[in-house]
């Protein structure tokens, strides 16, 4: 199509969209034009309520001031430096002050920072630290990768080999990886408040997985501490701890993939303080700059980066890296993201609302086709009963209807998923739930 009725609307025909179906999208666009705090506004000036932090990355709210003269001074100052044989201040800094918050903690000593432009590229540029240290140490039998069903480790070969999600997988090729089993159990731990009980035991996995493959083989296992993208899956209580367990026992490197999880999302700066359980490498995105500038960053062990640290001085030590790895603009909106997440006490607030957060999301069990409700920190996940025959339509319409209220959500499959910025108010999580509620009594 060319442009609608609708004066606001441009030409459509040309932007191949991302994760969407672009003709169903593009019959009745939903088209945002600015943002202000929990707020975006649509092309006809109508307010929509951000309930998702955009695309769980918009941590401290949209238009943030200073994230935005920090980015103006920076490209004024210098818009592009390469970071290959060549360097500039503000990257050092950048990595110094995420060094300070590092996952776990200073005794965790996950202070060493390789940046990204993405959280797909995080994914497969831990894969690829974790294959190069076992290599480096006379492990170079290593170099199978473990995941987990219904995991999502973004969009790159090696992250969607290690993932789960099956649409994401079956048309292309990928690297040698297995998987374990996931933790949703409705059946057992349905409606569960915070963590649930029942489920332990699959992380038993890892040792069937050893038994079958050789831990001689095996790099490392990759898991998200809370799986955002299929649905807000949770781990079951003393998982993560098990799972740590088996990979030291094995050699195996654990990798925590924190791209929704980091940056205060669960009420802790990092899943790894949450859960007490400290992995070898760190996966970060979103967050890492409020949204406002595309990059990543991996948090690596003191440990795994010493081990490539090997061979003579003027030799590479890992031969991977992007032309924006380190972008001295996407530097400097991450400065000033960490700046207002210190300054507003962002990084520890969810754990403030979390109660609330908590007993208004449930309050929407027995509302019609709710089977599921999931919580952890500022994240919620409402599951539906799918529709016979054509499952994912009851969520998207649910979806829309929000979106035609003033509210947005976010579906995968029938599972609505809930993220708001961290900024939130009470009387807002009252409006996500109102608002919602509402369209779940009309969804038929």
């Amino acid at each position: 199509m060319g442009s609608s009725s609708n004066t606001n609307t441009p030409v459509l025909d040309n932007f191949w969209m991302p994760f969407t179906a672009n003709r169903q999208f593009k019959a009745a666009p939903r088209l945002l034009a600015s943002a202000e705090g929990m707020y975006y506004t649509d092309v006809d000036g109508n307010k929509v309520l951000d309930g998702t932090a955009g695309l769980w990355c918009v941590n401290a709210g949209h238009g943030r001031r200073r994230i935005a003269e920090a980015v103006e001074r920076q490209l004024r100052t210098m818009d592009y430096a390469p970071t290959f044989q060549m360097g500039h201040p503000i990257a050092f800094d950048f990595a110094a002050k995420l060094a300070a918050i590092a996952p776990g903690g200073a005794g965790a000593k996950l202070d060493r920072v390789f940046f990204t432009g993405s959280g797909s590229e995080s994914v497969d540029t831990a894969l690829k630290i974790a294959i190069a240290y076992q290599r480096a140490i006379g492990q170079g039998t290593r170099t199978r990768i473990i995941g987990r069903e219904k995991g999502y480790h973004g969009v790159g070969f090696g992250g969607i080999s290690v993932g789960g999600l099956v649409n994401n997988r079956r048309v292309f090729p990928q690297i040698p990886a297995d998987h374990l089993r996931h933790t949703l159990d409705i059946e057992r731990n349905g409606f569960s408040k915070g963590l649930p009980t029942h489920g332990v035991e699959l992380a038993e996995d890892l040792e069937r997985l050893v038994a079958l493959h050789g831990a001689e083989t095996i790099a490392a296992v990759i898991v998200e501490p809370m799986a955002g993208s299929a649905g807000v899956i949770l781990p079951p209580k003393g998982y993560l701890d098990r799972l740590r367990a088996i990979a030291d026992k094995y050699g195996i490197l654990l990798i925590f993939d924190e791209v929704i999880t980091g940056f205060g999302r669960l009420g802790t700066p990092f899943a790894t303080e949450y859960f007490g359980v400290v992995p070898d490498l760190v996966t970060t995105a979103k967050g890492l700059t409020n949204g406002a500038i595309p990059m990543g960053a991996v948090f690596a062990s003191r440990k795994i980066h010493d081990g490539l640290m090997t061979g003579p001085e003027n030799q590479i030590e890992l031969f991977h890296g992007y032309t924006y790895s380190g972008h001295p603009v996407a530097s400097a909106a991450g400065i000033a993201t960490l700046e207002i997440y210190e300054e507003e006490g962002l990084l520890t607030r969810a754990a403030e609302l979390a109660a609330h957060w908590q007993e208004s999301l449930h309050s929407l069990k027995g509302l019609p086709h709710v089977v599921d409700i999931r919580n952890l920190g500022l994240v919620g996940a409402i599951e539906l009963a799918p529709r016979g025959g054509a499952p994912g339509t009851r969520a998207y319409d649910v979806f829309v209807d929000c979106f035609q209220k003033g509210l947005l959500i976010r579906v995968t499959g029938d599972i609505i998923a809930l993220s708001p910025p961290l900024i939130i108010e009470k009387d807002e999580i009252g409006q996500i739930v109102s608002i919602l509620g509402e369209a779940l009594k009309r969804a038929a």
